[in-house]
């Protein structure tokens, strides 16, 4: 599990306040919102995601879906406004590649500001752990 119970009973209400409401009701909130935090920290393609998380597409569909409707952007300024604390994250510039191609703008529709919000996220999720004494 990616998540504690402790941990989705702090970001449970926020995700709810977020999220856009359907007629339907969302019966794998928790697995499918954990499925996305996996995919983010790792890295790792939709397809890879375990399948104790559920179904990768439902996972793939629930952040593009939320991409679009800005529900990460409101969800991490809301965890931000409830005084969740920030992890620490350290990149090595010399370690990332990108292709030739990459100089360009970012593309219509592009979904890694929202990757990058949920990894951000996930930070503010494990801050929230209880530290060993």
């Amino acid at each position: 599990m990616v998540l504690t119970d402790r941990q989705w009973a702090v970001l449970e209400p926020l995700i709810e306040a977020c999220r856009p409401h359907r007629k339907t009701q969302h019966h794998h909130l928790r697995r499918t919102v954990e499925a996305i935090i996996w995919r983010c920290q790792n890295g790792a393609k939709w397809r890879a995601v375990p399948s104790e998380y559920g179904p990768w597409w439902m996972a793939a569909q629930t952040f593009i879906r939320w991409g679009r409707h800005g529900v990460w952007e409101r969800l991490l300024s809301l965890a931000q406004e409830k005084g969740v604390r920030l992890g620490m994250v350290f990149l090595d510039g010399s370690n990332i590649r990108a292709h030739q191609k990459a100089a360009g703008a970012a593309k219509k529709g592009d979904l890694e500001p929202n990757a990058i919000r949920v990894r951000l996220l996930a930070d503010h999720v494990a801050a929230m752990a209880p530290r060993p004494a």
